[in-house]
């Protein structure tokens, strides 16, 4: 039996949204399952190009068909993560806001949808609809190895929840509790970062930025926000939040941050953590279970996941490395087959994540190299993993891109930046000159699985951690040595690397082992801070060309720059994306004149907008041609050296925020 997951929104790449929020409906994706057996899973972020896209997930749609080399017709299944009455719910706010909408039928909804998407037909009967919940939670319960378990699914919102709590037996869900919207730990823990700058999507950066801070400078404060009741309950008070304002005026985006910005950050941190463990440990007396499942978005806080895992509560604690609303792809599907199926067997316990798009052949990206080779130098590597970790035993910074890539938010060796985790000032140099981020935040280690215990505390029975979702503690003797990914509270957040599921990174980490005696790699995702983990060869070339790395290896290949001229860049083809539009206006300025503006828009932020010259603009009108930059200046009339190069800078400036797209 095929069984097709999916989550996301209701539009298409190239259309506006409609009615809700830019932070609904996000993190698209699509699981392929084939008898209870992952075949293909890709978040479409990964293809679309746009973080924690909201839109409908058609190149992940056609990426699992593709890659496994079915029609959609030949799909048993079709599970979205939403109940039917909620879905229906939608399409009527929608159905107000969009006048070509002209149902409110979820499953004659999704037909037209997929039908505009893919030019296909589907048997109504196909469409299996999944509580938001209930997905969450069979995502994280099947994969967990345990024949029974305690499920928790703290989120933002859900349908009409924020959360529930579950009891797993086999393949069964039993509800235990139903945590309504009011009670959102999700949204306690952003409406309380948007005093520190920060919005939805940047909570783990304030998970870090949270051990340089003192909880108890705001304890009593944050304790004003939230009230513990019997019964593992607990009450938000959203409406006290705003005192916050009391400590001063909130800092915006790009501002420094000062010690009151960490100690909000460290006491918010404390409070999550208060109000988690008082639910679980309810639950814990009331049913004795000795193995725990997280998920929801709130099970991305990796320290909230580290200190449930020592704190000796459950003897086997499981976070679906997906925890996001991605994973309710995988979740749906797998709810569904079990409903048809209820005496299928569950899989095994998760190994790993690697089910996404395969970098091909060594032919293949020999091809793809070989069209850069204005920018680029390659050669093939007789010993990859020897020769690599040679580099970053030399102080290289080397971007890693193997196999097939990782579903979820992590890098796990297979799209990674990798260098040496050793020097303390890696840690800085990657976050101002590749990842172009705060200095602050930290950077995570891969460890070989059968050295963790001689670096890191982790239970005994629990020393296979391959999903970087757990914070640990470093042995104190080893914090110094491990300089670039020991935070400042001497923690790491950990992937524990095995040869069975991973030889050729084991086989790196190994070699640099043998070198320095570290079986450690500093480990982070492979993109800067305008675009999602990359996923293709050309991904990773354009992030390398527009990011301080030193090297990249993709394959068998070896990739380094070439010291290129402004010139270079006049023989490529400039394309816009789908989501990108082009936008012309008149408005008065401060003088009170009627001036002309220029402008890029996505479709997926109402907000957005990039102001662009003029000359860049009707250059962009003329793109998605098969004319390089220089033909289209051509066209537009301004070759002047200096005009023309001022352009291109302007160009890679676009380029390197992912507005725009350079081909050779």
């Amino acid at each position: 039996m095929l069984v097709l997951g999916f989550t996301g929104g209701f539009e298409l790449i190239f259309e506006e949204r409609h009615g809700y929020s830019d932070v609904f409906l996000h993190d698209a994706a699509c699981v392929l399952v084939e008898d209870g057996k992952i075949v293909c899973a890709i978040e479409e972020e990964r293809l679309n190009r746009i973080k924690h896209t909201n839109k409908f997930p058609l190149e992940s749609l056609r990426f699992c068909l593709n890659s496994y080399g079915v029609q959609l017709q030949d799909v048993d299944l079709i599970a979205f993560y939403s109940s039917m009455e909620y879905a229906k719910t939608w399409l009527k706010l929608l159905f107000l806001k969009n006048a070509q909408l002209t149902t409110i039928e979820p499953i004659t909804f999704f037909q037209n949808l997929f039908r505009r998407g893919l030019g296909c037909e589907i048997d109504p009967d196909k469409f299996y609809f999944v509580p938001h919940h209930y997905a969450h939670a069979i995502s994280a319960f099947a994969f967990s190895g345990y024949e029974s378990s305690l499920i928790t699914t703290f989120d933002g919102r859900g349908e009409n929840s924020s959360g529930m709590i579950f009891e797993g037996k086999g393949t069964m869900l039993k509800q235990i509790t139903d945590i309504p919207i009011s009670k959102s730990l999700g949204s306690f823990y952003v409406d309380i970062i948007s005093f520190l700058g920060y919005r939805q999507f940047d909570e783990y950066k304030v998970m870090g930025l949270a051990p340089y801070g003192n909880p108890k400078k705001y304890r009593d404060l944050l304790q004003t926000f939230y009230t513990l009741l019997p019964n593992g309950d607990y009450e938000i008070h959203q409406n006290r939040i705003i005192s916050l304002f009391d400590l001063g005026i909130p800092r915006r985006k790009g501002e420094p941050f000062t010690q009151t910005h960490k100690d909000i950050a460290a006491s918010l941190q404390e409070a999550l953590e208060n109000i988690v463990f008082h639910v679980i440990q309810h639950q814990k007396q009331e049913t004795n279970y000795k193995n725990l499942c997280l998920t929801g978005g709130v099970a991305h806080n990796c320290t909230l996941n580290g200190k449930i895992l020592r704190s000796g509560m459950f003897e086997n604690v499981f976070v679906q490395p997906a925890a996001h609303d991605a994973g309710c792809a995988l979740g749906a599907a797998f709810y569904a087959y079990y409903q048809v199926n209820p005496m299928a067997n569950k899989p095994s316990k998760l190994e790993h994540v690697y089910w996404g798009t395969d970098i091909g052949s060594c032919s293949s990206i020999l091809n793809q190299l070989m069209q850069w080779q204005d920018f680029i130098t390659f050669e093939k590597l007789d010993n990859v993993p020897e020769q690599t970790a040679k580099l970053l035993a030399n102080g290289s910074v080397v971007g890693w891109v193997q196999g097939r890539s990782e579903f979820g938010p992590r890098a796990l060796g297979n799209r990674s930046i990798i260098a040496d985790p050793r020097p303390e000032e890696n840690k800085s140099r990657i976050n101002k000159m590749i990842k172009k981020r705060e200095g602050y935040r930290p950077f995570a280690p891969s460890v070989l699985e059968e050295d963790v215990h001689d670096f890191f505390e982790v239970p005994d029975n629990q020393k296979q951690l391959p999903f970087m979702i757990f914070v640990v503690n470093v042995l104190e003797e080893k914090r110094n040595l491990l300089g670039a990914v020991t935070h400042v509270d001497g923690t790491a957040r950990i992937q524990t690397v095995s040869r069975k599921t991973n030889e050729r990174y084991w086989n790196l980490i190994d070699s640099f082992k043998k070198l320095t005696g570290v079986p450690i790699l500093l480990n982070t995702s492979f993109n800067n801070n305008a675009e999602p983990i990359v996923d293709s060869v050309e991904d990773a070339i354009v992030c390398f060309l527009t990011t301080g790395l030193d090297y990249t290896v993709v394959g068998d290949y070896l990739i380094a720059k070439k010291d290129v001229s402004w010139w270079n860049y006049m023989s490529l083809r400039l394309f816009l994306p789908l989501h990108i539009s082009l936008h012309q206006v008149k408005k008065f300025d401060s003088d009170e004149k009627l001036e002309n503006y220029f402008y890029i828009k996505n479709s997926y932020e109402k907000e957005s907008q990039v102001e662009v010259s003029a000359e860049i603009f009707h250059i962009l009108t003329l793109a998605n041609s098969d004319k390089t930059i220089e033909s289209l200046l051509n066209q537009y009339g301004d070759t002047k050296e200096g005009k023309a190069k001022d352009i291109i800078h302007e160009f890679i400036e676009l380029w390197s925020q992912r507005l725009i797209i350079l081909r050779p």
